[in-house]
């Protein structure tokens, strides 16, 4: 198993959010109306790294899984549970997420009510086999089912990959646009040159049309009752090469002792996939993570820059392993 520095974030309690009780009595009583009554709410989930609630919730109508947040806090996250739920809508039946029943606002607070999963856990830290082969099979199935955009997730700007900017953080410490002196002092900067020109080829490595997640980590991953995968938090869907989801996912798997480029390899979104395909977005992610975990701390989200470079690191040694690099 690869030894990292930086201490992996406990993902079951990064978040910091408001219990039931907390909640103005106006959005309580909208939930009671959308459950069936009397609210029976489970323990706030602990994790994520934003401050909405995020619980759930029984009622004589059953369970369901209900995401809150004040707009006038917090409004970049009330953007984002409006941007899931149009997602989360899109999607084809064939996709394992869990999906939204109603979105509505009140008061001032967004709140979106979810199909619970039944018996539904974050996959165990570090990742056991049953629970990655499960998440694996869940991208495959999404994959499939998303490797043709739909006219609905078109019509609600799903825009490629590239579209906000790009991946420029090595070339740019290369170029002394970025101080080195913030990154970990283990970064090995003597690889600087190769690294930015790995990074220089992602946006042709990664081209292409299929919509992603965008945003797939174990902690935005639910094992059910029966041991099947599902995919939440859909609000960064994009449009790329279907294979880009799995780098991030299985460069943890691959700080937890798996073989990660096996697993590449054999998945099958990965079929003709070029080594220097999947290196160059190693490399890309690892800069971005790691310069944005060095960035200062998100006194909204405590642990949202150890989680940045924790991810940059399990990338860059993954893609250390896989070139021979000493890092």
């Amino acid at each position: 198993m690869p030894s990292t520095v930086t201490p992996r974030p406990q993902y079951d309690s990064t978040a910091v959010r408001p219990r039931w009780s907390e909640l103005p009595p106006g959005v309580r009583e909208l939930v009671a109306r959308h459950v069936g009554g009397a609210v029976d709410a489970g323990p706030s989930a602990g994790s994520g790294f934003t401050g909405g609630f995020a619980a759930v919730v029984h009622g004589s109508g059953g369970a369901q899984f209900i995401k809150a947040v004040d707009s006038g806090e917090n409004a970049v996250i009330a953007d984002g549970y409006r941007r899931e739920a149009e997602i989360n809508q899109a999607l084809p039946p064939e996709v394992p997420a869990p999906r939204v029943r109603w979105i509505e606002e009140r008061g001032g607070w967004v709140v979106l009510g979810f199909d619970a999963v039944e018996g539904g856990r974050m996959p165990a830290e570090p990742w056991r086999p049953d629970d990655l082969r499960a998440t694996l099979g869940a991208c495959a199935l999404t994959a499939e089912a998303l490797a043709v955009p739909s006219p609905h997730l078109l019509e609600l700007g799903v825009e490629p990959l590239d579209a906000e900017g790009d991946f420029t953080d090595w070339r740019d410490l290369r170029a002394g646009r970025n101080g080195a002196g913030s990154l970990p002092a283990w970064v090995p900067l003597g690889l600087l040159p190769q690294l930015a020109e790995l990074e220089g080829q992602w946006r042709q490595a990664t081209a292409g049309t299929a919509v992603l997640h965008h945003d797939l980590r174990q902690d935005n991953v639910l094992i059910d009752a029966r041991g099947g995968a599902w995919i939440c938090d859909w609000n960064w869907a994009c449009l790329g090469a279907s294979w880009f989801d799995l780098v991030l996912l299985l460069a943890t798997a691959f700080a937890d002792g798996h073989d990660a480029t096996a697993l590449f390899a054999a998945h099958p979104t990965a079929v003709g996939v070029a080594d220097e395909q999947l290196d160059a977005a190693l490399a890309a992610l690892s800069g971005f993570f790691l310069v944005s975990g060095a960035r200062p701390p998100a006194d909204w989200s405590p642990h949202l820059r150890q989680h940045q470079t924790w991810c940059g690191e399990v990338a860059l040694r993954w893609l250390s392993d896989r070139r021979g690099w000493t890092v």
